[in-house]
């Protein structure tokens, strides 16, 4: 049997197969020992303890305090995340239990251990659920959820066991950036990270940006003057689409009716470049940003809908010139911008750890770029039972219209069993005009989209009832088991005879496992199940990738995923070296912030250390040092971050000269983080040379200035609709040439 498994998994190594079978051997002879033994056992070693010890404790304790005995696919996907893997196991299978001896085994080394999750409520119920045996271990544990304050936060992490978001730990991280105190920390430094969801996170929400902003805020009166133009211009005679390339172009039409609303001579003058900005964010807000698609207008204010969850995104804006078009768009308060004083993105975040692993129920069709950005093997962990669901053909129409009488219509079919129904849908908007329908034929359902989010576990739970008919976004509800007969399952049995849950699904996605995480809500842990997907010709990902020259949609699939992937290693390589430049700086504000070894004198001319020292005290001049040379860091990184930008936004203008535009990018980045360093350097002489001894303390010029100010944190989207240098180059090329020979003349 164990070496059944094994091959199945990819795991077919004696050594695995030793370990499987040590480690249930070692767990049943536990499993006669009393409470008081385990506790004593399990409390004893701390450290690099022996694997198989760890684990036949933890299997052995998971059945005394939780009542549930760890199938050996359980133990399995434990061992690979211990090893480093990415554990793949089906929806159903028991991932949340299966990762606590790994975790166990890193947490008992008395560094910490982070466990990744998708959201707040999953950190909260895991950690809640699972506290009963870290316990046993002696480990204590803890969860962050937005709303905690920095003592709870502290505390959090000073536990051996913390459940977290990915985005939480990363704004603390930002937020510890910019301490200008010991006591400020919140943070030990990151070891280790289990990561929940892995797929979502380390490749969905890898690129996306997060954001510590403070300071004046920006002006958005060019975006309100901007928006009135909109009005005035239609489509075709004023500016085209690219729906392919999800990109909106000014026509010569529409540049000479912007240039006259605008009273600009020329758009395309450096003078102008602001206005251009937000004209071409104002065209993408009105012609490619559609209400209750990609986002929502939700008490007065815009929330993004996650593309891929079709859930509302919590904290998260798009870039500061289009979150004002939209808000502008709307009509609703426009929210504060300010200067960016750090960012990080979550592969940059997970990539600070010494070590990670993690589960998921999709990642083998991902294992290239697990391996390729992380390093992370793919191990594919058996069912503990057959999976019996049936997974049908795709049913193919010619239009979304012909689809959606389809869909409508098997719904109907179905549903007179009372067959429990789940149907997966690509939009907000989707979802209420299949729910339109639904009510105009007389079908009762329920609606889980980012209208009500908060309703999501408990809709959920009985999207498995008796006639039960749910209408879901994409991944609405993943962590939550569908409970076949309901929640308590109270008709098990029989929705078991009609073939248990019934899932369809509107479109095919971009990656083939969006597909499969859909189709993995039915048939868990060997439950009946049905599976299909209707697809219309006109879909977006068909129109995109081409049908037309490619008729198989699963090769259509494969080459949205290989470009898709070419997209994130291409931004990769622009921001190593930003990521490696913020990893320098921090380590010298960490230097500054703590080190008892650190002085003012190592950054100043020593004529001037020396008399200040004379007239302020040693003691007092290096208190005072510490917190001038932090601020100007702060303040020159911002100026840092703010050049890069702009950098990176026009640098695809340089392949119009023949020029390489990543090397061009490179050498300008690598100015800009030199000009960094010689600032700081000049602005800390000049704020000594100019400093003030009053009353005893030392004065700086324009000391306001090295105050923080209110901050604040929010998640950004990276480039949504690529750089602006992309835009333009994409749509306005000859376009621009052509308009510039004119008003040459």
């Amino acid at each position: 049997m164990f070496r059944t498994l094994l091959r199945l998994c990819g795991l077919g190594d004696h050594e695995s197969a030793d370990q499987l079978r040590a480690l249930t051997e070692r767990r049943e002879q536990l499993s006669t020992r009393t409470d008081d033994q385990l506790k004593s056992a399990a409390r004893a070693a701390r450290g690099d303890a022996d694997v198989i010890e760890t684990f036949a404790l933890a299997a052995a304790i998971t059945e005394r305090v939780l009542g549930l005995r760890m199938f050996d696919v359980q133990l399995l996907g434990a061992l690979a995340m211990q090893r480093g893997h990415i554990a793949e196991m089906k929806t159903g299978e028991g991932k949340t239990l299966a990762a606590v001896p790994a975790v166990i085994w890193y947490a008992r080394q008395g560094r910490g251990a982070h466990v990744l999750t998708a959201n707040d409520y999953l950190a909260r119920r895991d950690s809640t659920w699972m506290r009963g045996i870290y316990d046993w271990f002696g480990l204590s544990v803890a969860h962050i959820s937005q709303t905690m304050s920095p003592e709870r936060r502290r505390a959090a992490y000073r536990c051996d066991v913390t459940y977290a978001t990915a985005n939480e730990v990363g704004f603390d991280y930002l937020r510890d950036g910019l301490a200008r105190s010991a006591e400020e920390l919140v943070q030990r430094p990151l070891v280790f990270a289990l990561i929940d969801e892995a797929d979502s996170i380390l490749i969905d929400e890898a690129r996306i940006p997060l954001v510590i902003a403070g300071g004046v805020p920006e002006d958005s009166a060019v975006a309100c003057r901007v928006d009135s133009l909109m009005a005035e211009l239609r489509r075709h005679q004023h500016y085209s689409i690219d729906e392919a390339a999800r990109n909106v172009q000014l026509t010569d039409a529409g540049i000479e009716r912007a240039e006259a609303a605008l009273d600009c001579r020329n758009l395309f003058d450096a003078d102008n470049f602001r206005i251009l900005t937000a004209v071409q964010d104002a065209l993408h807000a009105h012609a490619l940003l559609k209400r209750n698609v990609d986002y929502v207008v939700k008490d007065g204010a815009i929330e993004l809908v996650d593309e891929f969850k079709g859930r509302i995104a919590q904290n998260r804006r798009l870039p500061a010139g289009l979150q004002s078009a939209v808000e502008v768009k709307e009509r609703v308060q426009l929210k504060t911008q300010g200067r960016i004083l750090g960012s990080i993105t979550v592969q940059s975040l997970t990539r600070m750890y010494e070590r990670i692993c993690g589960m998921t129920g999709t990642a083998a069709t991902q294992a290239e770029e697990f391996w390729q950005v992380y390093r992370l093997p793919v191990t594919v962990i058996p069912t503990n039972r057959p999976v019996i669901r049936q997974d049908l053909p795709d049913l193919v129409y010619a239009d979304q219209a012909a689809r959606s009488l389809a869909l409508t219509e098997e719904i109907r079919k179905i549903h007179q069993t009372e067959r429990p129904i789940l149907v997966g849908t690509a939009s907000i908007e989707e979802s209420e005009k299949l729910s339109r329908s639904l009510h105009l034929a007389g079908i009762d359902h329920s609606v889980l989209n980012a209208r009500n989010d908060e309703a999501e576990a408990e809709i959920i739970a009985q999207a498995g009832a008796l006639g039960a008919v749910t209408v879901s976004t994409n991944m609405a509800g993943r962590g939550t088991d569908i409970l076949l007969g309901g929640n308590p399952p109270q008709d098990r049995e029989k929705v078991v005879e009609l073939g248990g849950l019934y899932v369809l699904g509107t479109t095919r996605h971009e990656a083939r496992r969006i597909d499969n995480q859909l189709r993995g809500r039915a048939g868990r842990q060997g439950d009946p199940g049905t599976s299909r997907l209707l697809i219309s010709l006109d879909d977006d990902l068909l129109l995109r990738f081409g049908i037309a020259e490619n008729p198989d949609i699963e090769s259509v699939q494969r080459t949205a995923e290989g470009q898709n992937l070419e997209i994130r290693k291409t931004l990769w390589k622009y921001d190593c070296t930003v990521e490696h430049h913020r990893r320098e700086m921090y380590g010298l504000r960490r230097e500054v912030l703590l080190s008892a070894g650190w002085s003012l004198r190592s950054m100043v001319r020593e004529e001037q250390y020396l008399g200040l020292t004379q007239a302020a005290g040693n003691e007092a001049l290096e208190r005072a040092g510490r917190q001038l040379v932090l601020a100007i860091i702060d303040e020159l990184w911002s100026d840092y971050l703010a050049n890069v930008a702009e950098l990176k936004g026009g640098i695809h203008w340089v392949s119009w000269g023949g020029r390489d535009p990543l090397y061009e990018f490179l050498t300008g980045e690598q100015a800009i983080y030199a000009d960094f360093h010689r600032c700081l350097t000049e602005e800390i002489a000049d704020a000594l040379a100019n400093a003030e001894m009053r009353d005893g303390v030392i004065h700086f010029p324009d000391g306001r200035r090295f105050e923080r100010g209110a901050t604040w944190t929010y998640i950004t989207t990276d480039q949504p609709f690529g750089t602006l240098g992309e835009r333009i180059v994409k749509g306005l090329r000859r376009k621009l040439s052509k308009h510039m020979r004119r008003h040459a003349n």
